[in-house]
């Protein structure tokens, strides 16, 4: 008999202080939290090489972050400050946008870069996306160039601090190839040119998608009842290339092992059909326990938030109660968690809604 899981089931309590504010000093010095066995194992995330089996295929999610925050003004005078969401042809963008009364379709808003020493203008087409949650502007320009110039680091909510120069080079992963992204992929945020060479010697391969990463990666949910979620929509790409990976891997006997919940949705998404396909399209894929997964094995995963669709994703990869009494150990042993902490290996068991 299945079980029907509520939003309190993802809840727990997570002391502030293990809310990692900052980066570790090494990518690959983060701690890893081995789930693929029992008892569960602390490692170091430059241990994953031994973890992994020649013929494993590592999938990344090659996305860019981009400086997606900007902080500007009103011509009225009021201040605001957007998230980029998306960049659309034409120089227009989608984004989330704050302010004391909300721009309207004719108006404009200035952005101010960082230093004060320049400006854009950019103007107020309307509402879009769902319920109208995001404005609908034109750039002056080539979006990704200005926002370059004038925009800031995306910081999740919950990092307190100011982006600074260490945010720039550390909230971007070492192959980050395709912009378009308003958070980082942070699982792959451990991985450095040494672990890959590691990795090479292994006899692990790799290929990537890409999954423009959205703000509302963070968008809570509001709904005990799981069913009435509404997830964000996020633009992903599977290379052809990846698909013939991934099915000369699976044919030999080696496993897919996914770099982040963002490439487990491309891949997933990908699959929805039964059958992995290439190509490109959005998807607000919602993984619950009882989800039946076509593609991905293995996991490598930060820690995420209470009550969060990720870690309702990770629980249906690797099972509820093992997810939950995996973070029970990493808060007992002082882990550091989500987007700049420590790491988990996961591997995949099916059927857990029935346990």
């Amino acid at each position: 008999m299945s079980r029907s899981y509520t939003l309190g089931d993802f809840d727990f309590d997570l002391p502030p202080e293990l809310i990692a504010q900052h980066p570790a000093a090494e990518r690959s010095g983060s701690r890893l939290l081995d789930g693929t066995t029992e008892p569960p194992a602390d490692r170091i995330f430059r241990d994953l090489p031994g973890l992994l089996r020649a013929g494993d295929l590592l999938v990344f999610n090659d996305t860019r972050v981009i400086k997606a925050r900007l902080l500007g003004a009103k011509a009225s005078g009021g201040s605001v400050e957007a998230l980029v969401e998306r960049v659309l042809p034409g120089h227009e963008v989608l984004m989330h946008l704050r302010a004391s009364k909300s721009p309207k379709a004719g108006g404009r808003v200035r952005f101010v870069s960082g230093d004060g020493a320049s400006h854009f203008d950019a103007d107020v087409l309307g509402r879009a996306g769902p319920e109208d949650s995001l404005f609908h502007l034109r750039f002056p320009g080539e979006p990704f160039a200005l926002l370059e110039r004038h925009g800031h680091v995306p910081l999740p909510p919950y990092i307190t601090h100011a982006d600074s120069a260490e945010d720039e080079r550390r909230y971007q992963t070492v192959f980050a190839a395709r912009p378009g992204a308003a958070a980082a992929p942070t699982a792959a945020l451990h991985f450095d040119e040494a672990l890959l060479a590691a990795l090479d010697a292994r006899g692990v391969k790799r290929a990537a998608v890409t999954l423009h990463v959205g703000a509302g990666t963070f968008q809570p949910v509001r709904t005990d009842n799981l069913a009435e979620h509404r997830m964000h929509s996020e633009w992903f790409d599977v290379p052809q290339a990846t698909v013939d990976a991934i099915a000369a891997t699976k044919a030999a006997g080696g496993r897919v092992v996914s770099v982040g919940t963002t490439t487990l949705r491309a891949l997933e998404s990908a699959a929805a059909s039964g059958t992995l396909e290439a190509g490109s399209r959005d998807t607000s894929i919602f993984i619950t326990p009882g989800f039946r997964f076509h593609v991905v094995d293995v996991l490598v995963t930060n820690f995420h938030l209470p009550k969060s669709t990720l870690l309702m994703l990770v629980s249906a990869l690797a099972g509820h109660s093992r997810v939950m009494a995996l973070y029970r150990h990493a808060i007992d042993h002082r882990y550091r968690f989500f987007s700049y902490g420590d790491a988990m290996l996961l591997e995949r068991h099916d059927n857990e809604e029935s346990r």
